[in-house]
């Protein structure tokens, strides 16, 4: 049997990124448990904003067919999100929106997202650790029916939350982080 297979989006692309951070150190708990993980970033599937008309005109671009079938590649996905006013920012549901519109032609409608399980973390200097965010993600991969792991993990006080090697210091965070790992790792194992 070919090793498990998960990618990992972090959506932001800000230097320094609490959210990249997550993706990494999730990534690399990954790695640990033995599974194959892929670490994109969204600055490699340049987008335009979604716009009907122009999926009409141009048809769907290039990058959306590209990430769509990175997607399709692997058992199972990691979203990583900043909060953005309470939701997700903008590049992320962009990203979701373009993804959505690619069908191969021996697919239906949004198959990559309904054939593996998604899995979502968002970090926050605040205390609420992106929770408003992961609500929304989670409402929006729903809307494209994926099935979405029950574990979901908001890193608070990010800014604090690593030591000087770049590991989580409190407990309540590494285990809610493997929880997360385990969860997505048994849902996308059914997969293969």
């Amino acid at each position: 049997m070919s090793a498990l297979k998960i990618l990992v989006i972090p959506g932001s692309l800000r230097t320094g990124s609490l959210n990249a951070k997550l993706a990494a150190t999730i990534a690399a708990e990954f790695a640990q448990a033995g599974v194959d993980v892929t670490r994109i970033s969204l600055t490699d599937f340049p987008l335009p904003i979604y716009d009907g008309d122009l999926q009409a005109k141009s048809g769907v671009p290039k990058s959306a067919i590209n990430l769509k079938r990175m997607m399709s590649s692997h058992q199972g996905v990691l979203i990583v999100t900043p909060e953005y006013n309470a939701s997700i920012p903008s590049l992320l549901k962009n990203a979701i929106d373009w993804v959505s519109r690619v069908q191969d032609p021996h697919e239906t409608r949004r198959q990559v997202f309904r054939e593996r399980p998604f899995a979502i973390a968002s970090a926050s200097a605040g205390r609420l650790g992106g929770v408003r965010a992961l609500m929304a993600l989670r409402l929006i991969l729903t809307a494209c029916q994926a099935p979405v792991i029950p574990n979901q993990l908001a890193l608070s006080f990010a800014n604090e939350a690593y030591d000087d090697m770049d590991r989580l210091k409190l407990a309540a965070d590494i285990e809610a982080l493997k929880a997360l790992v385990r969860q997505l790792i048994e849902f996308s194992q059914r997969t293969m």
